[in-house]
């Protein structure tokens, strides 16, 4: 029996999958394919096609039959289906013209969206502040969790089965503490361990003794008592750089899925732009996908 309180567990009833046809995007299907097992979930699969870039003489937008984008997303999806990526699995597909936000913004709210799932190639340095990063705009503006699979995730050879370790990373911040009803949740569906981390940088060496008791104190407080029905939890304070700090645990402990808030952005084109943010870097170097819940 569910041990969690009714309004903290999760219900997926509609995935929205987006995709651009190429191998980042196939990785993650495999995480799809699972939620719906788990959660008897529906899948939108959706792709973008970016609009026509304005003309300095003014014309009438050319019909959709005579867009060569359009006509070349129109044969990448039916390849994409031929290949029959969701067995046994409700979906519909959805191709549309528009900026990329714009069209899965329609989609979340039309459709009722309970999570969205994408691959990221995850673009980085000078190519991130010009053309800006798909991924970062949509777990920064969508309000419901996104859960993304980074370049350097590392894709299940064979049919993806559970989480078995799951790591949650907070800064105690309201934003922050958004993501830990999902981060429960996934671990208690996955019957998984599940490691709550702290980062702090820059602490002298003769206060971290008394920093580290008092950060895992906050977070053995996060735990619900009936948690021990099902998972033993464990409790990491590191005096690092958040995104260095969470790197690190999750490769040193083999975490499976990354569980953290992410801050929501002002605007689109700025969520797609900032240069250094923590769960843009985290995305785009961990070994695991990343599940983010905006603050």
């Amino acid at each position: 029996m569910p041990t969690l309180q009714a309004n903290l567990r999760l219900s997926l009833k509609t995935i929205l999958f987006t995709t651009d046809f190429s191998p980042a995007s196939q990785a993650a299907l495999p995480y799809v394919q699972a939620l719906v097992r788990w959660y008897g979930s529906k899948v939108i699969v959706a792709h973008s096609v970016p609009p026509e870039p304005a003309l300095s003489v003014p014309m009438d937008a050319a019909p959709l039959n005579m867009n060569l984008s359009w006509q070349e997303a129109q044969n990448k999806m039916t390849a994409f289906l031929r290949t029959d990526p969701l067995p046994g699995i409700v979906h519909e597909t959805v191709l549309e013209q528009g900026d990329l936000w714009d069209v899965l913004s329609d989609l979340i709210r039309r459709h009722d969206i309970d999570l969205v799932v994408l691959g990221t190639h995850g673009r980085q340095g000078l190519k991130k502040l010009v053309l800006g990063s798909a991924a970062e705009q949509i777990f920064r503006l969508a309000r419901c969790p996104v859960l993304t699979v980074g370049p350097k995730a590392v894709c299940p050879a064979v049919q993806f089965e559970n989480w078995k370790r799951i790591l949650f990373a907070t800064d105690f911040s309201a934003g922050s503490l958004k993501a830990l009803p999902y981060a429960l949740s996934m671990a208690e569906e996955n019957n998984a361990q599940l490691m709550l981390m702290h980062a702090i940088p820059l602490v002298p060496v003769q206060q971290q003794d008394d920093v580290q008791e008092g950060a895992r104190r906050r977070l053995e407080k996060l735990v619900p008592l009936e948690a021990a029905d099902w998972c033993k939890p464990e409790y990491v304070v590191r005096f690092e750089f958040a995104a260095e700090g969470i790197l690190k645990v999750a490769k040193e402990r083999h975490a499976d899925l990354i569980v953290m808030g992410v801050r929501a952005a002002a605007s689109p084109r700025t969520s797609a732009h900032l240069p250094w943010a923590t769960a843009y870097e985290v995305v785009c170097h961990a070994h695991c996908p990343v599940l983010t819940v905006r603050g």
